[in-house]
């Protein structure tokens, strides 16, 4: 029988794969809405992920284990690290590497394979942490989408090329890697499930302070503030009618 958790883990990975592919749907179609109103899904996730992450992970991994300070803070510079590599081994391709795509496509995959991973994790914590976790990165699968597209058109892709690849960096990496995670995740329990929990949590506020505020700064219009602090109006709501 198919446990809640598992259940869970691959409806929300799911999710995410579809939000991630209707973006890149959208861009290739319909480009100039996609790009008008992406700042809202950015916004609006980001406000979410940062009060989930903060409000609830947190505190949550440090009633598990002792040491989820130390393990937030790795959680944190592991993605910042990754990032930084990604992008000096960017700088120092040659255009024809560059124009395959290969390393927005290695960056990309990397990212939404932890994606899987984070859903695994916090959704053996609890059906509640997993699912509070899940709605902030859905919604922020919705530019990934439009992301991971542009840079591979801009690699120099053609269009279905672009697509399909955007496709399997962006979208179907997800669920692969909550798959490959779970089965080693679900036997997992106390100290160190709390140290992967508060290593998901370093994780997830490094994407929504590193990624998606920047962008909701950028705008610098009140629409872009006002979703961004209706996603952390939703946030809250939801962990105070659970407390």
């Amino acid at each position: 029988m198919i446990s809640e958790k598992l259940i869970g883990v691959l409806a929300s990975s799911l999710a995410a794969c579809m939000v991630t592919t209707l973006g890149i749907y959208m861009i290739s179609r319909r480009a100039e809405w996609s790009r008008r109103n992406s700042r809202f899904f950015v916004s609006f996730a980001a406000g979410v992920l940062l009060t989930v992450s903060l409000v609830h992970l947190v505190p949550r991994s440090l009633d598990i284990s002792g040491r989820s300070p130390l393990f937030l803070l790795i959680g944190f510079l592991s993605l910042y690290i990754l990032n930084h590599f990604i992008s000096l081994f960017l700088c120092r391709k040659d255009e024809e590497l560059l124009a395959r795509g290969l390393i927005p496509v290695v960056g990309i995959t990397i990212h939404s394979l932890i994606d899987g991973v984070i859903f695994a994790v916090t959704f053996q914590v609890s059906i509640f942490t997993g699912a509070l976790a899940a709605i902030g990165m859905v919604l922020h699968e919705f530019p990934e989408g439009l992301i991971t597209f542009v840079l591979l058109q801009r690699g120099g892709l053609k269009r279905r090329k672009a697509i399909w690849y955007a496709f399997l960096a962006a979208a179907f990496s997800t669920p692969l890697g909550a798959l490959i995670a779970y089965p080693l995740i679900r036997t997992i329990r106390g100290e160190t499930l709390g140290i992967l929990l508060s290593l998901s949590a370093g994780a997830l506020i490094y994407v929504g302070a590193a990624h998606l505020l920047p962008e909701v700064e950028d705008q610098e219009s009140l629409s872009s503030l006002l979703t961004m602090l209706a996603g952390v109006g939703l946030g809250m709501i939801i962990i105070l009618l659970r407390g």
